[in-house]
């Protein structure tokens, strides 16, 4: 991985290399990068934990992520490329025609570094149960490979070892753990005799885990996807609005067959290692433990590969979206509180440029080092990000692709309100149950926030003028690619 870092690292020349690849991936690259960045722990060694515990229904987490995808890329990618921006507060503020909007940095900011958390403390666990060291030791180990390539190259690093990821995660999961798990349970008949006729027709029943948890799996993933700065940060890469709509449609069926994929193998190893949770205690455990059971070594090694690769490739995507959200959102908006200026993201010297945007790399990798080591519950803090990304930004940032009449006010009232609401109603149901993680992970917070945010949105924007007709004819030249690149700074414009 730090070799392909050193390599993606000779490419980088300017920010516009190091933040988003040169804007020029083809179709090859895009499909197997994009793909690599939105499958991580989560749908791979969480996927296969579903399928044990749930069968075949395991499967509607990364559908669900998938069908984000599909959504974006079909729907918004082609115009989203277009516009030339780094962040999706810029485009925001694109939109509107106001510096407030550059607040939603701050949530943005706040999701990606956790994003970067929980993935590192992820693959810290597979080097715990590889090398026996300290869980601190382990963390340090992980970190310390994906900020070295992240940082000497930017996402042109990223983008060389995500590709290395995707082939590795393909290989392990479709190639060695699904046809082996698969045959050693005998089909779907020896999954059946073994499990009993009971618990192996519910293993095959795709709704076993619940409507209630599948519609939520959709609210939360799905809608996190059409608007996650790590993800948008990879339309950004496309070298044309066609890669970014076909190559995007790709990656997003590839996920498609990903789900599957995983919830058979979690089904299969169900079957093989029935008592596993009695001496795990944790689903987790389940996709290392079958690679161990039915592959022979040095094919389990590469399954155990294909794991950490999958949570590599989301921690660096990550780590880059949360530096250049920090560098062009963040830090102009704390400046401009105390009166200070500073310069725009390609506005100075290329290569001081890129030694400042390395500088956010290793500094936020470090900090998302050090809370991996002492955050104990990560799930619950990216539970609170993902809820206030979805809840506070959403209506705003979907808002301003598709109604025309909507407003830089109603955009700013919405995002607020959202938040609070979101934070407030965990608060609530926390209080209810008597248990501040009861809040967190419940269900309705993110309903509520969502639907004040929409009605806030809606009814300020129409209480209040619509936005100037010149801010919204350079939205509309930019969404439409009808300007001259050459006479357009790689930034956000001014706000009004």
């Amino acid at each position: 991985m730090i070799a392909f870092g050193f390599w993606g690292k000779t490419r980088t020349k300017n920010s516009s290399d190091f933040l988003v690849a040169g804007r020029r991936l083809g179709p090859g690259f895009y499909t197997g990068t994009m793909a690599a960045v939105v499958l991580g722990g989560a749908s791979t060694v969480g996927g296969v934990g579903l399928g044990y515990t749930y069968g075949i229904s395991g499967m509607w987490l990364v559908i669900a992520i998938a069908v984000g995808l599909l959504l974006l890329s079909l729907l918004f990618a082609p115009a989203i490329q277009r516009l030339k921006v780094f962040t999706v507060a810029q485009m925001l503020q694109l939109r509107y025609g106001i510096n407030g909007t550059q607040a939603s940095g701050i949530v943005m900011a706040l999701y990606t570094l956790m994003l970067v958390v929980v993935s590192t403390t992820a693959y810290a666990t597979i080097f715990q149960v590889l090398f026996g060291t300290p869980r601190w030791l382990s963390i340090a180990i992980g970190a310390a490979i994906v900020i070295v390539y992240s940082s000497i190259g930017g996402m042109w690093s990223i983008t060389l070892t995500d590709m290395v990821q995707f082939i590795i995660k393909t290989i392990g999961v479709f190639f060695l753990l699904l046809p082996f798990t698969w045959f050693q349970a005998g089909g779907y008949d020896g999954i059946v005799e073994r499990l009993g006729e009971a618990a192996g027709t519910s293993h095959f029943d795709p709704m076993a885990i619940g409507v209630d948890t599948i519609i939520t799996y959709f609210v939360i993933f799905t809608f996190g996807m059409l608007i996650g700065q790590d993800i948008w940060q990879r339309v950004f890469t496309a070298r044309s609005p066609q890669v970014a709509r076909w190559g995007g449609t790709a990656a997003g069926l590839y996920c498609v067959l990903y789900g599957v994929a995983g919830a058979l193998i979690g089904t299969a190893a169900a079957a093989l290692l029935p008592n596993l949770l009695e001496t795990s205690g944790s689903s987790d455990d389940v996709y290392a433990a079958v690679a161990e059971e039915v592959l022979p070594t040095g094919l389990s090694g590469v399954v155990l590969a294909a794991a950490v690769a999958a949570m590599m490739s989301t921690a660096s995507g990550a780590l880059i979206a949360c530096a250049t959200v920090a560098r062009a959102d963040v830090t102009p908006l704390v400046l401009r509180m105390v009166g200070k200026k500073e310069a725009a993201i390609g506005e100075g010297n290329p290569e001081h440029d890129v030694k400042e945007n390395r500088r956010f790399v290793l500094v936020l990798g470090i900090v998302a080092t050090l809370i991996a080591m002492v955050l104990s519950d990560v799930v619950a803090a990216l539970t609170v990000a993902y809820d206030v990304l979805v809840g506070g930004l959403l209506v705003a940032i979907l808002g301003g692709l598709v109604w025309k009449r909507a407003n830089g006010a109603g955009a700013v009232a919405s995002m607020i309100v959202g938040t609070i609401v979101t934070l407030a109603s965990m608060g609530v149901y926390a209080a209810i149950n008597g248990d501040l993680l009861a809040g967190i992970y419940a269900n309705e917070p993110i309903y509520w926030g969502l639907l004040t945010s929409a009605i806030v949105y809606v009814g300020v924007s129409l209480a209040t003028k619509p936005t100037p007709p010149e801010v919204l004819q350079k939205w509309e030249d930019r969404k439409a690619g009808n300007f001259d690149e050459s006479e357009v700074e790689e930034v956000a414009p001014s706000g009004h």
